[in-house]
């Protein structure tokens, strides 16, 4: 008859943690780590890669493709090389297009870069109501583009809220949607009071970083309100300055609802108004839409908004120097 031997000292106190637990195994230490399969981060990053190549990186190559063929909207075209770029040096519209969109970028982007930063400098202050002042002036980003649109439209009619005013204080009335000039710039007014509130957002979360000794230290110096601004302000939010210009300059040559909103499909008088992009829709779209000419004009609109991003990142980078 064999016997049991008793349990060493390091069993003993095992098997009585044991039985304090219930009878259930006393911790052995830490679990074993898995191993992680290589695959494991492509697999948590497949649901986006699978929405950026469905939506963007197929659709872009699709048109670059396209640009190089004449397919039309039920034609799937044939290979004409340069064909619809050599066009375009020749088209009107293209260069009026190009004009006013450039044109778009010099007005509207100076405009969203200095107002916002001003206007969020004025609702930071603590003062009585400037809640209200803050949402009031975020809530046309919030607000549809097409109402907007269809809003300033009635207010600039010629039968309008303004030129009612106009002609009551005896200026009379301005064709502000029969002008060539006048139509677009009530265009880029109506793009840069729906941005203030989106671009004022941003500043102030960049101001709310700016130590406030800096100012108390200008102040002191004898510094006024404008100096302080352009000594301590500027610099201090200039990175935020520099994004909210690319932001701003590549949505503004991008612009399309406002005009088309404004002076209508046609674009204006004599199409004078005319922007790149409503070139692309105007001249891709319907039953015998040059899908393939458009799509040559989709990639001077994608080379010139990347080469407006890369001037005003070259031009932070030589401030910094």
């Amino acid at each position: 008859m064999k016997t049991r031997t008793a349990p060493s000292p390091p069993d003993a106190s095992r098997a009585a943690a044991e039985a304090a637990d219930g009878g259930r195994p006393a911790d052995r230490g830490p679990a074993k780590i898995r191993r992680q399969l290589p695959t494991s981060p492509w697999l948590f990053a497949a649901p986006g890669l699978a929405i950026v190549a469905v939506f963007i990186l197929y659709p872009f190559i699709s048109t670059l493709n396209n640009s190089f063929t004449d397919k039309r909207t039920l034609m799937p075209g044939e290979y004409v090389g340069l064909a619809n770029f050599r066009e375009l040096l020749h088209d009107d519209m293209f260069w009026i297009g190009l004009r006013n969109s450039t044109l778009y970028v010099l007005v509207v982007v100076p405009a969203l870069v200095l107002l916002p930063l001003l206007l969020a400098m004025l609702v930071q202050k603590h003062l009585p109501g400037i809640t209200f002042f803050r949402s009031a002036f975020y809530t046309p980003v919030v607000a549809s583009i097409v109402v907007v649109g269809l809003i300033w439209v009635w207010m600039l009619d010629e039968r309008g809220l303004v030129n009612a005013v106009l002609e009551a204080v005896g200026v009379g009335r301005v064709g502000f949607l029969s002008d060539q000039w006048l139509l677009l710039f009530s265009a880029m007014a109506v793009t840069v009071w729906k941005g203030l509130g989106y671009y004022m957002i941003i500043y102030l979360a960049a101001l709310a970083n700016v130590p406030r000794e800096l100012h108390e230290a200008a102040a002191v110096d004898g510094a006024g309100a404008v100096r302080r601004f352009f000594s301590v302000t500027v610099p201090a939010v200039r990175s935020t300055m520099v994004l909210v210009g690319a932001l701003s300059s590549v949505a503004a040559f991008k612009v399309f609802s406002e005009v088309y909103l404004m002076a209508g499909p046609t674009g204006g008088p004599a199409g004078e108004d005319t922007t790149l992009v409503m070139l692309v829709q105007r001249v891709g779209t319907g039953l015998t839409g040059r899908v393939g000419y458009a799509s040559a004009i989709s990639v001077v609109v994608f080379v010139v908004t990347v080469a407006l991003m890369l001037l005003v990142l070259r031009a932070d980078r030589k401030e910094d120097a």
